[in-house]
């Protein structure tokens, strides 16, 4: 019968997470391409044998030295064009964060910015907070 997965090819899975704190949603700036120097949410791929949740956890840990509660899930966004390397499918979350803020891992800075004051975003991001925010309403 042989391995599923030398038989089936899928998308590649990713987190993203709309942090919330202190009034304003942390943005990582990205330190490798694509979109190298582009503001984006914390996130990433979620590694084998680990849940999604976990993931958003971890991610947003390593990349802004916060820890984060989810509060929801925001959305799944699928496009198969999102993401210039290839099929990437994301679960976003919305989370409170909690700790202070540092750059780590992917991101060569971490901020927070005021919802009606956001820079041009990577990816899809932009659409995953203005769901996030809508959802808050």
């Amino acid at each position: 019968m042989g391995d599923i997965r030398s038989r089936i090819q899928t998308p590649l899975l990713a987190v993203d997470v709309v942090l919330r704190m202190n009034d304003g949603i942390v943005l990582i700036r990205r330190r490798n391409p694509p979109f190298m120097g582009f503001y984006a949410l914390p996130g990433g791929f979620v590694e084998i044998g680990e849940t999604v949740e976990d993931a958003a956890r971890r991610e947003v840990m390593e990349e802004t030295g916060v820890s984060a509660s989810l509060v929801r899930l925001v959305g799944v966004y699928s496009d198969p064009d999102r993401d210039p390397r290839g099929h990437v499918v994301s679960v976003c979350y919305l989370a409170d964060g909690h700790g202070e803020l540092r750059s780590g891992s992917d991101a060569s800075d971490v901020q927070l910015f005021r919802p009606d004051e956001l820079p041009d975003l990577a990816f899809d991001h932009a659409r995953m907070i203005r769901d996030a925010l809508k959802a808050m309403v």
